[in-house]
Formats: C-alpha cells, structure tokens, sequence
C-alpha cells in the first residue's frame, strides 16, 4: 500500500502540482513552506508508513493558508 501512495505522489507531482509538474507550471502558486506540500508527505509515508504519513501529510496541507506565514517545516 505504501509504494502505491508514493508512486500516486510522484504522479501526482510530476503532472498536477505548480511546484514539480508540467500541467500548471506557468502559474506562480508555489507552496509556502520548504519542503513543498507534496514532498513532506512522500518523505512522511515514507518514514511513518500509509496510515500515519497521510494524516500528517494533511495535517500540512490544512496549515498551508493564506494565513500562514510558512517557512521550513521538515518531517
């Protein structure tokens, strides 16, 4: 389960996201934290597994807002 979820975020970085992909990657959306949203939560699964690697990985995605002032946020 755990290759799959990592290869879905390879996917999903090297087509989808502004950071990595090709698809968006003439718009200016970058991540606001350094490792990118994406990146943290393929070096979560990796270290924590499936389970606890997503659930951190979304504890990210909702701590990157507007609102948020970023910075580097490693694993």
């Amino acid at each position: 389960m755990t290759k799959i979820i990592l290869k879905l975020i390879r996917f999903y970085q090297r087509t989808l996201s502004p950071d990595h992909g090709f698809v968006f990657s003439g718009s200016n959306a970058r991540c606001r934290f350094y490792p990118s949203c994406s990146q943290y939560t393929y070096e979560a699964v990796e270290k924590f597994g499936a389970g606890k690697g997503l659930l951190r990985g979304l504890n990210r995605i909702v701590r990157c807002n507007p609102f948020s002032s970023g910075g580097v946020d490693t694993v």
